[in-house]
């Protein structure tokens, strides 16, 4: 119980924090910390998450969301959910996680790689220069969807980065955009894993309710932060918690 209190705590943080990354702890920290299988933390995950993206969305709704993209996105994003629950359920659970380690390794690569916030057409909203803008957003919903449900994770993770480095939102109009389209992201995913699956609501709630309540404090304490400095602690998040997953697939 402890355990899913402190962990639960943590994952919201760095949502609150970053816009993401909830999942790639969530998962690891139910299979490893909370001792779940991974079929009972993804859909868990999903869920914990999903719930934390919205209450950390609420303080951000004022700072510049993207909702164009975000819609774009979101609705990109949820037939491939689908797909990628459908494949993931053919592949080994460890071989799940080891992909799951390689994807937040290239991901930090890309964010410590963004060295200048620069706006793209994706950032304008929706007028002329939108339209180019679109087929990416596209490209990135069903990408971030597939993996959303493949892994179980919300998506942030990489949705940070793509909304930063393919996109061209700013960092700080990024992580709102991406805690909304985590929100629906993750209700497709739940959906595609919860049929026949029950809930353990007491692991459930020690761990949703703390990350509940980190979520909607670090999101009010993100806005004092500047976006390198949101970046790089970030893409630290992402390789301290690549070596977690690797080491405890490798071990087990």
């Amino acid at each position: 119980m402890i355990a899913a209190l402190s962990l639960g705590l943590f994952v919201g943080i760095v949502l609150g924090v970053v816009g993401g990354g909830g999942s790639i702890i969530a998962v690891p920290a139910l299979v490893y910390g909370v001792g779940m299988s991974p079929a009972e933390a993804i859909p868990t995950s999903l869920l914990v998450v999903g719930i934390s993206s919205l209450a950390a969305l609420i303080p951000r709704l004022r700072e510049g969301i993207n909702w164009p993209v975000v819609l774009i996105v979101g609705a990109a994003g949820i037939p491939a959910a689908w797909g990628g629950t459908a494949v993931g359920r053919l592949l080994d659970p460890n071989i799940l996680m080891l992909a799951f380690a390689v994807i937040m390794m290239i991901a930090g690569i890309r964010m410590l790689m963004r060295t200048t916030e620069t706006e793209g057409s994706c950032s304008t909203g929706p007028n002329r220069a939108f339209r180019s803008c679109a087929p990416k957003a596209v490209g990135v919903g069903v990408l971030v969807g597939f993996l959303t449900g493949l892994l179980g994770v919300g998506g942030g993770f990489l949705l940070t980065p793509a909304l930063t480095l393919f996109l061209g939102l700013r960092m700080k109009q990024a992580v709102g955009s991406s805690l909304a389209i985590i929100v629906i992201n993750s209700a497709s995913g739940f959906g595609a894993h919860a049929a026949g699956f029950t809930l353990d609501w007491p692991s459930v709630l020690s761990f949703a309710i703390p990350a509940i309540l980190g979520s909607l404090l670090a999101a009010r304490l993100a806005r004092h932060l500047s976006d390198k400095h949101i970046r790089i602690s970030f893409a630290v998040l992402i390789f301290a918690v690549a070596a977690w997953v690797t080491a405890g697939t490798v071990t087990a």
